[in-house]
């Protein structure tokens, strides 16, 4: 499995975008400060969907005396993601040039 497919994989969970979302509201959250904006669910739910954006290098935790602080981690998704995007990019630029070509622009 590639690096992208963990990335996908760990983002086709709503609850776990929600948690990214959260994370980049607030810098860096507790497992309880999480658990707070998800009353459906326990902590240790939310840290088994702490652990697969872990996985996924989406999310990195430092200690903070006896808890640890989530943060997300831009870097693996930009480095993951830009090539991706950059594919589709290319393909509607090169449809959208072609659009116009159509109607005459």
């Amino acid at each position: 499995m590639s690096e992208e497919d963990d990335l996908f994989r760990a983002l086709a969970d709503p609850t776990r975008r929600r948690i990214l979302d959260l994370l980049a509201e607030h810098e860096t959250l507790t497992v309880g400060e999480l658990a707070a904006h998800f009353p459906e669910l326990v902590a240790s739910g939310i840290s088994k969907h702490l652990m697969a954006l872990r996985a996924a290098g989406l999310v990195t935790a430092t200690r903070q005396g006896r808890h640890q602080r989530y943060a997300v981690d831009a870097d693996t998704m930009a480095r993951v993601l830009a090539p991706w995007v950059a594919k589709y990019d290319a393909y509607w630029s090169a449809a959208l040039l072609r659009l116009r070509g159509l109607a005459g622009e």
